[in-house]
């Protein structure tokens, strides 16, 4: 693994443990030639996935990238970092499991909104708001009508 700080490509693990309820490796690593420490995760990946976007274009899947959405969606609620990871972790897995290697950009948002309407129901209505392309208030108050109503 190369050191984030000076790209030495010698690091060394000094600590493993299992992370997000045992579906990652958390791994403490150090640089002998700067000194710094640096934290590592490392996850099973069933399958490659490549998403489809509306264009007909195919893109790799970006856990980052689904990972920053959620963050954004799930920001000032009570949820912590790990909390976080470990959705992420349960929406890349349905993703995998469900496809056999594409997945479209309109499923991998219909799973976090159904993932997110399940955990937080702020955090579903922000990322439903984006995902939807919500433009004005009668919008959002069509929206939460149908979230009242089931």
């Amino acid at each position: 693994m190369r050191c984030p700080f000076c790209g030495n490509e010698d690091t060394q693990v000094k600590d493993s443990r299992p992370a997000e309820d045992g579906a990652s490796i958390r791994r403490r690593r150090s640089c002998p030639a700067c000194g710094n420490r640096f934290t590592t995760f490392e996850r099973v990946q069933l399958r490659e996935l490549l998403v489809v976007k509306t264009d007909g274009r195919r893109v790799p899947f970006d856990r980052d990238k689904l990972a920053r959405s959620v963050r954004v969606a799930l920001r000032k609620r009570p949820f912590d970092e790990e909390r976080i990871e470990r959705i992420v972790s349960g929406i890349q897995r349905r993703l995998e499991v469900e496809a056999d290697s594409e997945v479209t950009s309109r499923r991998v948002g219909e799973v976090v909104m159904e993932t997110l309407r399940d955990v937080d129901e702020v955090a579903y209505v922000r990322f439903a708001s984006v995902y939807r392309n919500f433009r004005e208030a009668k919008d959002f108050r069509a929206f939460l009508g149908k979230i009242e109503g089931s």
